[in-house]
């Protein structure tokens, strides 16, 4: 089936109506560029799928290239060919079926693009139907459901303005009609660019046949501003949601939850409102509470939060992450760490519990360092581990330790405080009540 249709993305151009010096392609929808989830959706339907590149081009390969392989990179010469029809000029599709795609619609999916590859014509043209079809070129379709002719908006009659069918931009043609036509076109017009819609009005002279396709318009949506990128997120994490509750995860509130493309569940699991989970992450069998944050991880059987931090790297089985706990790079398993704690760059195991302030000292200015906690430690609360440090099994920290680099051996107490001392009536002194 991957044979029978080439696609083509146009991702060539800046998009100055985002503000913004990112080239457009590559402004992120739920973790991945807009640029990404369009060739994940084209590659599987096709094995031949190629972008067509100008704007930051190096940029925007590289990043393609960091997911995909096997994908074909075309550079427009958009200073002589500048324009959608420019950007074909050095394409050269496989398969017989060539589906022309815009590298800023995030949200096609294969199956709305399933169409393109049931339809039968020299070009299908993708529509939309709309209550409201101000500001779009309107599409005049005949009794035939054949397509006549495409209007600008700014030339269309009363009788042409009453249409509410309008072009949404996405094309198939013949491969034989890429090859013809695509040579042909000119940049006699007042933008002095060259245009794919022209192909459609020569082929209509040329009596080939041209067939609308009716899509929906949140498929289809394009993005050009800050405001349609905002748009696109809320529609793509509502898809992301739906998905995964529908796999049996609870989630409260979802329209608070924020969860990115590449996150996974497994088993029946529990998001509260207001969290964050992002990157390559697995939850397993566990509840992530409200307000936390859990980024490139894997927690498996446990509990998170409210109001922790998961950062990179981090993998917790088995364990209780309570509120304000930070945990970077480490390895937890078997842990309680209730509170109020940064565990960084460290591996600690089952039945350890790590009290309220604890902080692993992981960094000395230019070097991060590793901090080991073995079995059935109990470390009070307010202690300082200064790693490299190694905290062997069934050892006791007191509270308010500090605990120097090096080994405690197992079995011991390790305590580290200053005597305390009281000044008499110092109250009183100091504030001459």
């Amino acid at each position: 089936m991957k044979d029978k249709i080439s696609i083509i993305i146009l991702a060539a151009g800046k998009g100055s109506r985002m503000k913004s010096p990112k080239a457009k392609v590559l402004h992120s929808i739920s973790g991945k560029p807009m640029l990404y989830h369009i060739i994940k959706a084209s590659l599987e339907l096709s094995n031949d799928i190629t972008v067509v590149i100008a704007h930051q081009k190096e940029e925007v390969q590289a990043q393609m290239e960091s997911f995909f392989d096997d994908i074909n990179f075309v550079v427009q010469d958009a200073k002589n060919f500048p324009g959608t029809g420019g950007a074909m000029k050095n394409v050269a599709p496989k398969n017989e079926k060539v589906l022309v795609l815009n590298g800023d619609m995030p949200l096609i999916t294969a199956d709305a693009l399933q169409g393109f590859l049931d339809t039968d014509a020299d070009v299908i043209m993708s529509i939309f139907d709309l209550k409201d079809p101000s500001g779009y070129g309107r599409v005049i379709i005949d009794a035939n459901n054949q397509v006549q002719y495409i209007v600008e908006q700014k030339d269309a009659n009363e009788t042409e303005l009453l249409t509410t069918t309008v072009n949404a931009g996405i094309y198939a043609f013949s491969k034989s009609v890429i090859e013809k036509y695509i040579p042909l076109l000119s940049d006699d017009n007042a933008q002095k660019e060259y245009y794919l819609t022209d192909v459609v009005a020569q082929v209509k002279k040329d009596g080939l046949s041209i067939a609308p396709l009716l899509v929906d318009e949140e498929h289809f949506k394009g993005v050009n501003s800050k405001v349609d990128l905002s748009d696109s997120e809320e529609i793509m994490q509502n898809r992301i949601k739906t998905k995964w509750m529908n796999a049996g995860v609870i989630m409260q509130l979802p329209s608070t939850i924020y969860i990115e493309a590449s996150v996974a569940f497994e088993g029946e699991c529990i998001v509260e409102n207001g969290c964050r989970i992002c990157g390559e992450t697995l939850i397993k069998e566990s509840h992530i509470k409200s307000g936390s944050v859990v980024e490139d991880s894997i927690v498996k059987n446990s509990d998170v939060g409210p109001l922790a931090h998961l950062r990179p790297a981090s993998y917790i089985e088995d364990t209780h992450i309570g509120n304000f706990v930070e945990v970077k790079k480490s390895s937890l398993k078997g842990v309680k760490a209730g509170h109020l704690s940064y565990l960084g760059d460290s591996q600690i195991d089952e039945g350890t519990n790590i009290g309220a302030g604890t902080i692993t000292c992981n960094y000395d200015g230019v070097k991060k360092f590793k901090t080991i906690i073995g079995k059935n430690v109990f470390i009070g609360s307010d202690t300082q581990l200064i790693a490299p440090v190694t905290i062997e099994d069934d050892v006791m920290i007191a509270a308010g330790t500090t605990v120097p680099s090096g080994v405690v051996k197992s079995g011991v107490l390790a305590l580290s405080r200053t005597k305390m001392r009281t000044v008499k009536d110092y109250f009183y002194k100091h504030f001459k009540v």
